[in-house]
């Protein structure tokens, strides 16, 4: 069963919020976009209509994630009370169907992923929220304030995203990756999966094997240094925010000093004791934000509310 949000004390960190009554909500579920890959992928919005527009918060979810996963929906309910449009989508290629959203039910896609492919769909969705194509009235959207947050692997897509893109006035990354070949540097098995074309990440959730084809290391080989992180960092003109859990077993909270030390002007967060999903698991069990989940809403709220 789907988790549905409590009231959440978001208000404390920052003034009462201009959405308070949850019963304004509006969500539109599983909106289907065609990738210029050619593969379907399909994206989730919030928001509280009252004709006003409202700056758009994009989510993008990291590896071997996807929208639906645990509380993400609780943290777009949160953005959608405080005032603005949360998109969150699957990535075409992240291996989940549009039948089976929740599910690793396309492993051959997974397999097939790039971060080019990544970041094609994201400039897709961009341009047709800005076009007019979501189904959200005018009226209800800002298209000119758009902000990105990013995940995990999401956060260094979110970054190159918006270091390259002039309609993103404002980025976050929640665990962010400080360099997107966290698969093969150091590695010793780079010349192994080179000489096969596939390697096998085991997914201990689901209990799967799941295919990483050597067409990923190709494309970020051949699209330097649009792919690269630091790069990305280095030349960000733009608000940012970086958001890490202390206790991080997946992505090392030093990833996220590194970011800072290469933009010193971004605001860095740190939680004492938080993990990579900030006490999130899934399935959700919860009707409201983890402790760690919602000290991210609230310093994300706060974040996007003063840049955009």
């Amino acid at each position: 069963m789907r988790c549905k949000a409590k009231s959440k004390p978001l208000a404390s960190a920052f003034g009462p919020t201009p959405y308070a009554n949850s019963n304004k909500m509006t969500t539109h579920h599983n909106i289907i976009l065609h990738s210029p890959a050619g593969r379907p992928f399909s994206a989730d919005v919030y928001y509280s209509a009252d004709g006003k527009p409202k700056p758009v918060i994009i989510f993008l979810h990291g590896f071997k994630g996807f929208k639906d996963w645990g509380c993400w929906h609780l943290f777009a309910e949160a953005f959608a009370e405080a005032g603005f449009v949360f998109f969150k989508f699957n990535f075409s290629h992240n291996g989940v169907t549009i039948d089976k959203p929740a599910e690793f039910a396309d492993l051959e896609a997974f397999g097939r992923n790039t971060y080019s492919k990544e970041l094609s769909d994201l400039d897709h969705l961009i341009s047709w929220l800005i076009e007019g194509h979501s189904p959200l009235h005018a009226a209800e959207m800002d298209a000119g304030r758009i902000g990105l947050i990013g995940h995990s692997r999401g956060g260094g897509i979110a970054l190159i995203q918006a270091a390259a893109e002039e309609r993103v006035k404002a980025v976050a990354t929640w665990a962010g990756v400080s360099s997107l070949a966290f698969m093969w540097e150091g590695n010793p098995a780079l010349e192994a999966w080179k000489r096969e074309g596939v390697t096998h990440i085991y997914n201990a959730r689901t209990r799967q094997q799941m295919p990483v084809y050597f067409d990923l290391y190709e494309d970020y080989a051949a699209n330097q240094p649009r792919l690269n992180v630091e790069h990305a960092m280095r030349h960000l003109h733009k608000p940012c925010l970086i958001v890490h859990g202390e206790a991080d077993l997946s992505v090392s909270v030093n990833a996220a000093r590194k970011l800072h030390e290469w933009n010193p002007s971004a605001r860095l967060h740190i939680i004492p004791g938080a993990d990579h999903v900030f006490g999130a698991q899934h399935p959700c069990t919860t009707e409201a934000l983890p402790a760690h989940c919602l000290e991210v809403a609230e310093q994300s709220l706060g974040f996007f509310r003063a840049s955009m």
